[in-house]
């Protein structure tokens, strides 16, 4: 990329980290001018597009850089890196080994083909990609917790010596406590909590008062009956064509996703923030963010999300799988009536205890400490119980301990709540070949299994501060 192409990318870049799109695209696609080969700026240009709610565009885009002369191992992860919010999946894993075979000594394209193969249950291959990485370089911590989470270890054959080994080098920085602390047991991932919790500025006061305070923006008779007067058709969008699974992350969401996407016309857009976008996009006038959020034009709001959503064919239905949607329950039906609300819900302990289990990539700050951990829980089962008062039979409730106890039964129950055809194979999740990009992976692989129900107790002695704090906040817990 000459100087003035490569000025042109970093000043889209810029735009678009400051939400002004509409600049952004016209500078990206200054940057791209005349390209005769494929560079990073056609994947920043692609990833305007998609903002915009521009994905046939995006497609077109990727589509015609991958026919350029060959550029850069930069530019293919890139691309890679919106095929995959695109869900063109096989093309993403694709395009992420052509980055390794130009820059095979880099071991960043190494680590995202690991995540790339994880995704499309190709764990023999991730794990191949993750040892790639740490060859290369082994202070690539993150890949050594990718590889810990690819299948379940055994005292036979684990990295257990190699991960403490890491750990016990005087110089061990932030990065190595965290990573390697989660590949490990207890004393370290908790020690790795707390270095993680460290490095975070957050106040779980703030978000007890937000979450209080959307109860307070959202009454049941705002929600409820808003649209009344409006039917969907006349609304300009078929609300009935998605469906909202949420809950806390690690409750189950993903589990119900992948029997959902086992029936014929489903598909998922995945962990998006398609609605939120369209939602505070629309938010406008006086009051805080509550206030105007819950002001925001309905019809506008559906309609902005169904351009991000990018409904494909009319006859599919369409998962939003985003847990922090739980947020946004009274908005949602608000804006899109007759979308199909799926709320999971496990065992408060295990629930907490798989939280605490997990390096999340982003947000659930809360998590890194239990009695904040336990704070946090409460406030979130008070805006459940809120939303469970306004939508009333609208909101599907799902027990994940009875999920993974009668599949059959439950998973027909959910089936028949979102308008779908039951089919009995599509708790074979593990026949499921559809990419997954959460925690859970690697795990819906297998088939359904409940052995993760109670594990919070072989922990017990570890999670005082968390019961004591569920308990003062008078969350129901088991004896």
């Amino acid at each position: 990329m000459n100087s003035s192409a490569s000025s042109s990318a970093g000043e889209a870049y810029r735009l678009m980290q400051a939400g002004q799109l509409d600049d952004a695209l016209l500078v990206a696609e200054r940057a791209v001018a005349g390209a005769r080969v494929c560079l990073p700026a056609h994947g920043l240009l692609a990833t305007v597009l998609l903002r915009l709610g521009r994905a046939e565009d995006a497609e077109r885009v990727i589509a015609g850089a991958a026919q350029l002369a060959p550029g850069v191992a930069d530019a293919y992860d890139a691309l890679a890196f919106v095929s995959m919010a695109l869900g063109r999946h096989e093309r993403a894993n694709a395009l992420y080994r052509r980055a390794t075979e130009l820059s095979p000594q880099d071991p960043r394209f190494w680590y995202n083909l690991a995540c790339s193969e994880r995704s499309l249950g190709r764990l023999i291959e991730a794990e191949a990609a993750c040892d790639r990485a740490i060859a290369i370089d082994a202070t690539q911590y993150p890949s050594y917790l990718l590889r810990s989470e690819l299948r379940v270890q055994s005292p036979d054959a684990n990295h257990i010596g190699e991960l403490e080994q890491q750990l016990a080098r005087s110089d061990t920085e932030h990065r190595a406590l965290v990573f390697l602390g989660y590949a490990l047991a207890f004393r370290w991932f908790a020690s790795a909590a707390g270095t993680r919790r460290a490095r975070l500025a957050y106040d779980v006061e703030t978000d007890e008062r937000k979450l209080l305070r959307i109860a307070e923006v959202y009454p049941r008779e705002s929600v409820v009956g808003s649209r009344a007067a409006t039917s969907p058709a006349q609304a300009g969008t078929d609300s009935s064509r998605y469906i909202f699974v949420v809950g806390l992350p690690r409750s189950g969401t993903t589990l119900v996703e992948r029997i959902l996407t086992g029936l014929p016309g489903v598909r998922s857009n995945g962990e998006t923030d398609n609605f939120s976008r369209a939602l505070l996009a629309a938010a406008r006038g006086p009051g805080d963010v509550f206030q105007r959020a819950a002001a925001a034009d309905p019809h506008t709001v559906a309609a902005d999300y169904a351009r991000f959503a990018n409904p494909g064919s009319p006859a599919e239905r369409i998962i939003e799988k985003l847990p922090l949607n739980y947020l946004y329950l009274g908005a949602i039906h608000r804006a899109l009536p007759e979308a199909r609300i799926l709320l999971v819900r496990r065992s408060p302990l295990d629930s907490c205890f798989a939280m605490y289990r997990t390096l999340f990539a982003a947000g659930y700050p809360f998590s890194y400490d239990l009695k904040e951990l336990g704070r946090y829980y409460a406030a979130y089962e008070q805006l459940m119980n809120h939303w469970r008062q306004v939508l009333g039979s609208r909101l599907h409730e799902i027990i994940y301990e009875e999920l993974v106890r009668e599949p059959q039964r439950v998973g027909a129950a959910i089936a028949k709540s979102c308008g779908l055809t039951w089919s009995e194979a599509a708790i074979d999740i593990q026949k499921n070949r559809s990419a997954s990009l959460t925690a859970s992976a690697a795990q819906v692989r297998r088939p359904i299994y409940g052995s993760s129900s109670g594990r919070w107790r072989h922990y017990r002695a570890h999670l005082g501060e968390l019961i004591a704090t569920l308990r003062a906040k008078a969350v129901s817990l088991p004896p």
